[in-house]
């Protein structure tokens, strides 16, 4: 039976849900450097494997001009990956996902001085109402705020800067390039700076450590599975649904805080989020509708 790719983009968001509540489980016990080091051997290895499966060989399937490009996204989202292991593990997950879920509207910000694109007034007001959603999550003048409070924020600011590169690469290099150097050059930087933060690990983490690099793996899989078998706006749409598990999971198992305000704020991330994940697809499409016609009025003269 062939299954959908929202199917597959919501199993990948739930596998993603699940790897996010085992890092709060170990993320106090061992330094992130740590495991994010574990995490780019499963993932550096799957890359690997997906190179070496390529229908175009090995070598056309890793093959870049732009590897300084590559080095900086890959180092970005190893930074990523550390500061969010530290935001599941002393902010929580519901808080930091609620945060998260504004990274639409970071990269739409950053696309403009970045990408030299152009945001609308429609994209402006989505994005001036989403954040005062994250401020209403936030709620920096109802509680006393410390350094680990501004993890989120500053997770999902690095992944807006992730994105904005990876959109760069993508300009010049096939996706399934920039995920093996995503993987290889990770598990690079990792395995450098990895040593100097290792500390033993009992062999009931070890079970959780491995549980993460499944995870991880699996959900890449389905999450590229997903895209080869729809749109990515669908699944840019779908990947809110990780916000919900995330709310649920941090509520009943791990007793977080929910408040009536961070529901209402995480409430106007999400429509403000999607509306402009929609818009800009929208936008996109119209902008290849004209070029398909001036190609066509172009053959006719």
């Amino acid at each position: 039976m062939r299954l959908s790719g929202p199917f597959y983009a919501l199993l990948a968001v739930t596998i993603f849900a699940a790897q996010d509540s085992i890092t709060k489980v170990i993320g106090t016990s061992y330094h992130p450097v740590q495991i994010t080091m574990v995490r780019y051997w499963a993932f550096a290895l799957f890359a690997i494997v997906w190179a070496l499966r390529s229908p175009k060989g090995f070598k056309a399937a890793i093959h870049t001009d732009h590897l300084a490009l590559q080095v900086v996204r890959s180092f970005l989202l190893v930074a990523q990956i550390i500061i969010s292991i530290l935001s599941f593990a002393y902010v929580g997950l519901a808080l930091s996902q609620s945060i998260f879920a504004a990274s639409p509207l970071v990269v739409a910000i950053l696309s403009v001085p970045l990408l030299g694109e152009t945001v609308g007034w429609r994209r402006w007001v989505a994005i001036i109402v989403g954040m005062s959603g994250m401020l209403l999550i936030i709620n920096p003048f109802g509680q006393e705020l410390n350094m680990w409070f501004f993890m989120p924020v500053l997770c999902t600011i690095t992944l807006g800067f992730y994105n904005i590169w990876t959109r760069i690469a993508g300009r010049y290099d096939a996706a399934s390039v920039s995920f093996f150097y995503t993987g290889v050059i990770g598990l690079i930087i990792t395995s450098i700076v990895g040593p100097f933060f290792w500390a033993p690990v009992t062999p009931t983490d070890w079970a959780w450590l491995i549980a993460l690099c499944i995870t991880g793996v699996s959900g890449h899989y389905f999450l590229i599975k997903a895209l080869a078998l729809t749109e990515s706006v669908t699944v840019q749409t779908i990947t809110y649904f990780q916000l919900v598990y995330e709310l649920i999971i941090g509520y009943f198992i791990f007793s977080e805080n929910i408040t009536m305000a961070m529901l209402a704020g995480c409430a106007i991330v999400v429509a403000a989020g999607s509306f402009t994940i929609w818009r800009e697809h929208a936008l996109k499409r119209a902008s290849e509708r004209e070029l398909k016609a001036a190609a066509r009025a172009q053959l006719e003269r």
